[in-house]
This record gives C-alpha cells, sequence and structure tokens, in this order.
C-alpha cells in the first residue's frame, strides 16, 4: 500500500493515501474533480470511453501532483467491461476507496424527434451505468468494510424542467433515487451521496444562445453558471472524513436557483 508523509506542525504522520474511480474523467466536470483528487494526494483512476488523447493528456498533467494516475477505457454501460476495468484498478492499487459515478451524456431535441432508442440511451449511460459499476466496485468495498460514493445528478433530477432533456431529466431523478437505495442497501459500512449542480461552465454548455444564457443566469442569485472546480470541491469534501456523518444525502450546488 503506497503511503505518503503529512507534516502537521512538528509531527510527522504517515497516512494512506486513497485510491479513486472516477468515470466519465477525461473533460469537463470528471477531469476538475480529477485534478481536486489529485492536488489532495489521491491516487486516480481515469475512466474514458471514446476522449482517449484527452485522458492521456489530463494523466500527464495529474503526474506532477506525484501520484499514480491510471487512465482505463471502458464503456460503463458493458458490464465486461466495467469488470476488467475494476479488476485492472484492484491489481494496480489493491482498492478503490472512493467512488464518483459522473459520466453523462445528454441529447437535447424537441419532444416530438425524440426516440426511443436516444432515450434508451440516455438511462443506460446516467442511470444503469452508475447502477452496473457501483455494484462491481461495491463487491470490493464490502470486502473492506469501507469505501464512499458519490452519484453526480443534476438539479434537472428534482425541479430544474426542461423539455427538451426530459429524457436527461429522468435519468438524473432515477439517480437520486439509485442514491437512496444504495445508502440502504451499503450501510453501514458505506457512504453513498449525491450531488446535484445546476449550470456549469463545461464544454457541453459553451455553445448556448448568448440571450438564452442570460436569461438562464438571471435566475441564479450568484447570477452566473459555476465554474467545474466549484462543484469539484463539493464532490471531494463529501468523500473526506469531514463529511463522514454525511449519508444518504443529495447536496444541491446552484449557486441558489429561483424557481418562480
Amino acid at each position: 500500500m503506497l503511503l505518503y508523509i503529512k507534516k502537521k506542525g512538528k509531527e510527522v504522520e504517515k497516512m494512506e493515501r486513497k485510491t479513486v474511480l472516477i468515470t466519465g474523467a477525461s473533460r469537463g466536470l470528471g477531469a476538475a474533480i480529477a485534478k481536486v483528487f489529485a492536488q489532495n494526494n489521491h491516487n486516480i483512476i481515469l475512466n474514458y470511453n471514446n476522449s482517449e488523447e484527452e485522458a492521456f493528456k489530463l494523466a500527464e498533467e495529474l503526474k506532477k501532483f506525484n501520484i499514480e494516475v491510471l487512465p482505463v477505457k471502458a464503456d460503463i454501460t458493458n458490464e465486461s467491461e466495467i469488470k476488467n476495468m475494476v479488476e485492472t484498478s484492484i491489481e494496480k492499487f489493491k482498492k478503490i476507496d472512493i467512488l464518483i459515478n459522473n459520466a453523462g451524456i445528454a441529447i437535447d431535441t424537441t419532444f416530438e424527434d425524440k426516440t426511443k432508442e436516444n432515450f434508451m440511451k440516455i438511462l443506460d449511460t446516467n442511470l444503469v451505468g452508475p447502477f452496473l459499476v457501483t455494484k462491481c466496485v461495491g463487491e470490493y468495498m464490502l470486502k473492506e468494510k469501507h469505501g464512499n460514493i458519490v452519484n453526480i445528478s443534476s438539479t434537472n433530477g428534482i425541479d430544474t424542467y426542461y423539455e427538451y432533456s426530459l429524457d436527461y431529466d429522468a435519468s438524473k431523478a432515477g439517480l437520486i433515487s439509485l442514491t437512496h437505495n444504495l445508502a440502504l442497501h451499503f450501510a453501514p459500512y458505506i457512504r453513498v451521496n449525491c450531488v446535484a449542480p445546476g449550470w456549469i461552465n463545461t464544454e457541453m454548455n459553451k455553445n448556448l444562445d448568448e440571450e438564452y444564457k442570460k436569461e438562464e443566469e438571471s435566475k441564479i442569485l450568484l447570477n452566473r453558471f459555476a465554474e467545474p472546480v466549484e462543484i469539484a470541491n463539493v464532490v471531494y469534501f463529501l468523500s473526506t472524513d469531514e463529511a463522514k456523518y454525511i449519508n444518504n444525502e443529495t447536496i444541491r450546488v446552484d449557486g441558489g436557483t429561483i424557481h418562480e
């Protein structure tokens, strides 16, 4: 097991370096989460599916924090690929302390243009995927009687509804429900919580119509979208001992959005 030295006043304390698996970690919010954990001396398992170049570039960037980084390709809707990812990670790090179910997609269209194929694709990635990854990782966490899981939902799954993303909204609501049941199943050894961000300045939102963006910002008390690191800091906090009595919760991080 990897150890690092933490200086606290005149004391020198040996601490075990934790390992975190982040799905959809190659860019956007996933990359921001990876950077925050790396800065806090965690080994990182970077899951990606299509964005290989971005994943390996990020892995090299994170190594400057003197941690170990393992980029792993896996489609989180494919059970055999998930199994291979988790086994590869356990072989290298011997354990997974923290799981961040971050991977997600959106296909915004009019109601009339939505298809069953696209609806199921969103549910598979945003809801079934986290279930499958958690089931596999949770098996190892239960053996250790220790673990921490954070699911990335959205305020879309609570009360911020958009007709164009009704399938996405449904998947994120389902992820909140899944969080509650997982917390029940894994108690008392594994904490399971959920973060529900509002609008974030990510690649997904960079092409929003400027007038529409200003309208959405006007609904937020802080009058702006979140930066990815602001969400990542909340995700990190939930994984720490400082939050060890927070369980089965959904934490919304939306700048104080007002709903009419």
